[in-house]
């Protein structure tokens, strides 16, 4: 009996993380369009593919457990784009726009870690070996775009530090190009 509930929870979080996966292949292309830093845009760019397959490996792992690849609303997800779209509508500009993008970004990641994390448990735990295989890669390269995010905030976060906002201003409206 505990071994169905388990079951029915990882068939309900395979669901909710694979809407989740599906709103971020629409978000990421904005993403990566609002960013001035092409490492970063490349960054979006390469994870949006990586998005796609992660939502391959999700279709396998249903069909290994005899179900419909299909999501329930990911309200987790949902709220972490709104305000990744935020960032892109806000008035900061050039390094202060990337290094806002970054941390909407890994917010994104450190949510997707803690999910792929908990999903590779149950299978786990349910003995669905395949399953776990496929959920530890995505666990790895949702670590790996962690740690490239934390890479490119090292030295976008130091350009933005660099140029003080406008006078009377709460923002840093000029990008880097515009004052040098």
């Amino acid at each position: 009996m505990r071994g169905n509930l388990l079951r029915n929870l990882y068939i309900e979080e395979l669901r909710d993380i694979y809407d989740a996966e599906n709103q971020l292949i629409k978000a990421l292309p904005e993403m990566a369009k609002a960013a001035t830093s092409e490492d970063l845009r490349s960054g979006f760019e390469n994870h949006l593919e990586q998005t796609r397959e992660h939502l391959r490996r999700l279709e396998q792992v249903f069909t290994g457990l005899g179900e419909k690849a299909k999501g329930n609303k990911c309200k987790g997800m949902q709220g972490l784009v709104a305000e990744g779209k935020e960032v892109i509508e806000n008035e900061f500009e050039g390094d202060a726009k990337d290094a806002a993008l970054i941390s909407a970004a890994q917010r994104v990641e450190h949510y997707e870690i803690a999910v792929y994390g908990t999903l590779r448990s149950y299978a786990d735990l349910l003995d669905e070996q395949d399953a776990v295989s496929l959920l530890e890669t995505t666990l790895h390269e949702e670590k790996e775009t962690d740690e490239k995010l934390s890479e490119l905030a090292d030295s976008i976060n130091a350009l933005a530090a660099r140029f003080p906002a406008e006078p009377g201003s709460s923002v840093n409206r000029k990008s880097r190009a515009a004052r040098m």
